[in-house]
């Protein structure tokens, strides 16, 4: 029996951006296999139209399977643990999930001619390098996070140039929007801001808040990343994707303190190693896609919180296996 459907999958497809090219994808009318620890999304994300494997990129043996019983058109892969800041302290699970977990994919998009591998990257690539960036500045990543994005970008431009490989790579940063959880103290401060608000807490902010950021709301990233297989320029190619609008931390507390109408104290904590300016150019993103950012960030916010207060604050549990424990923030330590 044939079935007509094109077929993806996506992988960390019950994450925050994950969710929302799923349902771009079956609006394109794909067949959606979704993979997924739930390591850090939530199944009610996936719509209900997509298959849900529960199971990990870095279980090569799955991974064969899934390929071998679908024969995937398209590779969405998603799935990562992004916690920049974490990943220095948790060097092992960072380079198993976020390298070796993608080589499996990689493997077999190869071996079941996969005709593109669509990877979500980050600006975390370049660094502390001056914004800001362009695809031609030159990767020099800080922290274990970034280096092995770089490294998966490597691997699929040499999987094009030996196997033939079609692949389109996305940079965004600083996403933010509906069904981001907002119960990681690690990692998207949008969300650790309306959380902390939310329980009446106070927000707490590494170093003197004046790092920038160009925060971008999900609806100006996920749409294109699900339709880039449609733009024959986009092939083998690399994108930033984000907001051109750059605000400081501090700017994004005072915004989301109005948004959510609340008048909350500030503790500032020590700063953490970090790129102090991270922002970067997508003039090349826009003309060959066409496409300019749709929501500004006062906008996007209320969106966010729309969701966030139909939903409730969440909890934020403690990562429980650190690997380094010299350095570590203190406000990232487990209380004993």
């Amino acid at each position: 029996m044939t079935n007509s459907k094109l077929t993806s999958l996506v992988t960390g497809g019950a994450g925050f951006i994950g969710s929302h090219v799923i349902d771009e994808l079956l609006k394109m009318g794909h067949q959606v296999v979704v993979l997924d620890d739930l390591s850090g999304g939530f199944k009610s994300n996936v719509h209900s139209d997509a298959q849900f494997v529960l199971g990990s990129i870095t279980n090569e043996t799955l991974v064969k399977e899934l390929f071998e019983t679908h024969q995937f058109d398209y590779v969405y892969h998603l799935a990562a643990y992004a916690a920049e800041g974490l990943s220095h302290f948790i060097r092992r699970f960072n380079y198993k999930n976020n390298l070796l977990g993608s080589i499996n994919l990689i493997n077999a998009s190869v071996n079941y001619d996969v005709k593109c591998f669509v990877f979500t990257s980050s600006i975390a690539v370049y660094g502390d390098a001056q914004s800001p960036m362009n695809e031609e500045t030159a990767p020099s990543p800080v922290d274990p996070y970034g280096i092995a994005k770089f490294a998966v970008e490597l691997d699929l431009k040499n999987a094009h140039t030996l196997f033939g490989l079609n692949s389109i790579i996305f940079r965004p940063h600083n996403v933010y929007g509906s069904r981001q959880n907002i119960g990681d103290k690690y990692r998207n401060v949008a969300g650790i801001f309306m959380n902390q608000l939310l329980k009446g807490e106070e927000l707490t902010i590494f170093g003197d808040g004046n790092q920038s950021r160009a925060f971008t709301h999900i609806q100006d990233v996920a749409p294109h990343i699900a339709r880039s297989i449609k733009v024959d320029a986009a092939y083998n190619q690399t994108f930033n994707i984000g907001s051109d609008h750059v605000n400081s931390v501090n700017e994004l507390a005072a915004s989301i303190s109005e948004v959510m109408e609340r008048s909350p104290s500030v503790k500032h904590l020590d700063q953490r190693e970090e790129a102090v300016h991270a922002f970067s150019d997508h003039s090349k993103f826009q003309t060959i896609f066409n496409a300019q950012p749709v929501m500004n960030l006062k906008d996007g916010l209320q969106e966010m919180y729309s969701w966030v207060s139909q939903n409730g604050s969440k909890e934020s549990p403690s990562f429980e296996n650190i690997e380094i424990e010299k350095n570590l923030p203190n406000s990232w330590k487990t209380k004993k």
